[in-house]
């Protein structure tokens, strides 16, 4: 076992280094469809394009790389994740607090292919996200957040699971 987590920090820090300039990390405590517990943290890094400026807001994104640890339920029988997805944000302006509206679709890799009560089939899946937040400064962040991970049927079973979380993100 401590292999494995060896492993998976080094396959982490070698997924990661490409945001080592990464200008926010954030963090998200949350729970599957099932009922156990995810922890997630994770680095971002903010595009420099933004696209439809209007007085309404405007729409950007960033880059997403994260581990996720997700609880099975029983003792040591979690699974780890990492998962690397580009989010676009439409960002509302005039508000003291700028609400936002992030999705995106990225990747992402298991540790095994069974998680909690949840058969992936495969190792590899996609990630699917929807989120609402509050932008508190250009420092913070906090929302929530769904995402969905399957192999889009490339394996079967293909059940699929999701995460429910609360989320923080800090800008440097």
């Amino acid at each position: 076992m401590n292999t494995r987590l060896t492993l998976i920090s080094v396959a982490t820090l070698s997924l990661l280094s490409p945001l080592a300039d990464a200008a926010s990390i954030t963090g998200a405590v949350g729970v599957t469809g099932q009922g156990d517990m995810t922890f997630r943290a994770g680095l971002e890094q903010a595009w420099d394009k933004s696209w439809w400026q209007t007085d309404t807001g405007h729409l950007s994104g960033y880059w997403d790389g994260a581990y996720t640890y997700w609880e099975g339920g029983d003792e040591a029988s979690g699974a780890h994740s990492l998962s690397f997805s580009p989010v676009f944000i439409y960002e509302f302006s005039g508000w003291r607090y700028a609400p936002y509206i992030e999705v995106g679709v990225g990747v992402a890799l298991f540790s095994k292919t069974d998680v909690g009560e949840q058969k992936l089939g495969s190792s590899f899946n996609f990630e699917d996200r929807i989120g609402v937040g509050l932008k508190l400064s250009d420092e913070q962040k906090v929302g929530i957040r769904a995402i969905h991970y399957s192999n889009a049927g490339i394996k079967q079973p293909n059940d699929g699971i999701e995460s429910y979380s609360l989320f923080y993100t800090h800008s440097f």
